[in-house]
């Protein structure tokens, strides 16, 4: 987890929450007085993103000190301690919201990620996030995706090229698009073609996609459709695709599963603070 960007992350979060101060916290004890916390589990899942509860509590009280029980990757079982912290009472019952929300929704992102890498039960298949990211968390929740065992896939419209339908209608043709980004960028940067039927499979191989994305097909429609595509281009498959139905993809000859849902609409890993 990059620190600078979590920093900012953080600031930002605690600049909203806090404001001027906490009023009730603040009124009820003293600056002195010091306290310990602890952080548990209250359901089974992944933990992820626990640097923010140092970092977060430093930013607040630098005299804070965590002594983490488990580390981002682990599973955790309902009850089992997460972390604890020592530091001024007002650090750490201020701190807590902003802290809880960040590591309950990236312990369910790799929850999730982990649990979808399981039903599909495929290592030939990379499970991967999209761009469906809540703005100003994108660097978090990707490495939640990463803490659950999945990669990630473009962080940024800068990252690589993706010709979508939008540019297919616009541009004329997968081929015309394609043609004028091999004109635009350099050689190190791959070109990936969101197809929908047979015959913009079959003109993405011919036109030369790195990548091929098979939008929205069905686990047999993606059996048929592989078979017409090269084995050097990279096969993506994303669209529909839940805890339900993902173990219907194992075997079906892509390369990688995106899923958006992982980072814009997971439930978050139930986590509780109380101070000792």
């Amino acid at each position: 987890m990059n620190q600078l960007e979590l920093t900012d992350i953080l600031k930002n979060a605690f600049s909203e929450d806090i404001g001027m101060g906490d009023l009730t916290t603040n009124s009820v004890f003293p600056e002195s007085q010091l306290g310990k916390g602890i952080y548990t589990a209250k359901a089974d899942g992944v933990v992820a993103g626990l640097q923010i509860i140092e970092v977060g509590y430093q930013m607040i009280d630098p005299s804070a000190e965590v002594v983490f029980h488990k580390q981002d990757g682990n599973l955790v079982r309902k009850g089992e301690k997460i972390a604890e912290v020592k530091a001024s009472v007002r650090a750490l019952l201020t701190g807590e919201r902003v802290i809880l929300n960040l590591i309950q929704h990236l312990g369910g992102i790799a929850t999730a990620t982990q649990e979808v890498i399981k039903l599909l039960d495929d290592n030939t298949i990379t499970i991967t996030d999209t761009r469906k990211t809540l703005p100003g968390l994108r660097s978090i929740q990707k490495y939640a995706v990463r803490c659950g065992g999945g990669k990630n896939h473009r962080f940024r419209l800068d990252d690589g090229v993706m010709i979508k339908d939008n540019h297919i209608k616009a541009a004329g043709s997968i081929t015309k698009a394609l043609e004028k980004v091999r004109a635009e960028i350099g050689h190190m940067v791959k070109i990936e073609i969101e197809t929908e039927n047979k015959a913009q499979v079959q003109e993405a191989v011919e036109a030369g996609a790195d990548v091929i994305m098979l939008d929205n097909r069905s686990p047999q429609e993606v059996k048929e459709l592989v078979k017409l595509i090269p084995d050097e281009i990279i096969v993506e498959v994303s669209g529909g695709i839940t805890p339900q139905n993902i173990s219907g993809y194992k075997g079906c000859g892509v390369d990688v599963i995106s899923l958006g849902w992982l980072t814009h609409s997971v439930k978050a890993l139930d986590i509780s603070f109380n101070l000792e």
